[in-house]
């Protein structure tokens, strides 16, 4: 038998996803001859600064040195979401990482307190989170457990310049053996039989020949679209918003552990803190607001001078129809868009490097593989993507059409069905392996004041005196440990400060 194994790549775009999947391809599989083409006169988005605690696991995967990283990056940390203004003006709550409380027996924390909210023994939910009582108080340490416990610890991500982490996994790829070529790109060559892509062609004249292509050319979609017409699935009647404006700023003080997401009259602004600057931006629905509007909005909202001018984006929410057509695999935003709401524009990148991963062609390119990898990274955005409309749909607002509207659609019945379970019995099951684990929806669900009808019958084994106690005694540890830890900007300061402004 033959060598069928692939061993020539050529990922098509740079950026934060092309310069992910030359990183891992490089360090994880050896014997791959890989090219990455892109153009320095081809701008990308470059504004997803926000992340989720999966992304350690990426880092790992690279053998990613984490103080390093955080300095070249500019980075800070990031232990949760706070959410202003989504369900009622006024309103806020937080979506921290990890868990909270603990659980007894076979019935999980949030039972606990939702009986415990009713017989009034319980605080608010973030008092049993290390996690969310750290960046209340801006503070951070790495502490996975809380010593002699049972209790998680700090559960974190990274808030970081796109741009330079982008540099810095080029840094990393090109060390391993990937090689970059500079040039755009004008045409594409298909064999006549099977339909795939034997080569690009760039302005030059030079083709790039490759067995396995990867796109990561943004919006365009140059390959997986463009040559191959792989189709879209629009998602933008349940995501109405379709632009963005952003504007980087001063720093008015030290960096939050967290990201801000703040509702505004047609959308929402984001407030991201770096070492050197803030990144801030406005997602709006251009059917209830204009530009000049949304730019104003953002600008009258932001804490420090801004450090350039506003730059706008336009998107449309959804996802390919097939992420993975013949030899070609679309990553980032080739792939779809999902709003950065909830930070999952660089996690889904890294979901489709591991799925890619295990599903590594051969030239074959065998149907059966590649269906079953489309299914899983459908599945993917589909579940992600119902997250994100909730925060839109359950919403109490009366102060727009926009957030009426959002409040009155018709939601996927996936949603739907998870909603009206946790409404009626307050549980939460997690399908396959989704990406959000239940007690981030169940953050959500009671900070956006849907209220469950009643708990799990087994929260009733404590008497009233022992769920109390229980109470009692997980939020004083937790308040005793956040108090002992350091300040967010001195463990930076004394571990992984940058060298200066970028």
């Amino acid at each position: 038998m033959g060598d069928n194994r692939v061993t020539k790549v050529v990922i098509v775009g740079g950026g934060t996803a092309g310069w992910m999947a030359a990183a891992a391809l490089s360090r994880m599989m050896g014997h791959l001859s890989i090219r990455l083409v892109e153009s320095d006169a081809i701008g990308t988005v470059g504004v997803g600064e926000a992340t989720i605690p999966a992304i350690r696991l990426f880092n790992a995967l690279i053998d990613l040195d984490e103080d390093e990283f955080i300095r070249e990056t500019q980075g800070t940390f990031k232990l949760g979401i706070e959410f202003r203004d989504w369900g009622r003006i006024g309103d806020a709550y937080m979506h921290a990482f990890g868990q909270i409380g603990r659980s007894l027996g076979i019935l999980q924390f949030p039972q606990y307190w939702l009986r415990g909210r009713r017989e009034g023994v319980a605080g608010p939910l973030a008092d049993y989170s290390l996690t969310e009582t750290a960046a209340r108080r801006n503070r951070f340490a790495r502490l996975p457990r809380i010593p002699n416990t049972s209790l998680d610890g700090i559960t974190y991500a990274f808030q970081f310049d796109a741009a330079l982490y982008a540099a810095h996994l080029r840094r990393i790829a090109e060390r391993a053996g990937a090689r970059r070529t500079e040039g755009r790109i004008e045409g594409v060559r298909r064999n006549g039989e099977t339909g795939h892509v034997e080569a690009v062609i760039l302005e030059s004249g030079e083709e790039i020949g490759g067995e396995l292509f990867i796109d990561c050319s943004g919006f365009r979609g140059l390959l997986i679209e463009e040559a191959l017409e792989t189709g879209f699935e629009d998602w933008s009647h349940w995501l109405p918003c379709d632009r963005a404006v952003a504007v980087p700023s001063e720093n008015a003080g030290p960096p939050r552990p967290y990201t801000q997401a703040i509702a505004q009259r047609c959308g929402w602004q984001w407030r991201i803190p770096l070492q050197h600057r803030t990144g801030n931006g406005h997602v709006f629905c251009s059917e209830f607001i204009s530009e000049d509007e949304a730019t104003a909005t953002l600008l009258a909202n932001i804490e420090g001078r801004p450090l350039a001018e506003p730059r706008t984006l336009r998107f449309r929410a959804g996802m390919r129809k097939r992420a993975w057509t013949g030899n070609v695999v679309a990553l980032g935003l080739a792939s779809g868009f999902l709003e950065p709401l909830e930070s999952t524009s660089i996690h889904l990148i890294q979901n489709g490097i591991a799925k890619l991963l295990s599903h590594f062609p051969d030239r074959d390119f065998a149907a059966v593989n590649i269906d079953a990898y489309n299914r899983r990274v459908a599945f993917d955005y589909e579940r992600i993507r119902d997250f994100i409309i909730l925060h839109y749909c359950a919403n109490q607002r009366t102060d727009s059409p926009f957030w009426v509207r959002c409040r009155e659609m018709a939601i996927p019945d996936t949603l739907a069905r998870k909603v009206e379970l946790f409404r009626s019995h307050g549980r939460i099951f997690r399908e396959e392996d989704e990406l959000f684990i239940e007690i981030a929806w169940f953050q959500v669900l009671t900070g956006q004041n849907i209220a469950p009808q009643s708990y799990h019958p087994l929260a009733d084994a404590l008497t009233h005196d022992e769920l109390a106690g229980f109470f009692s005694d997980i939020g004083k540890i937790v308040a005793n440990t956040a108090s002992r830890l350091p300040s967010h900007a001195d463990f930076i300061a004394q571990h992984c400060a940058a060298g200066g402004s970028a």
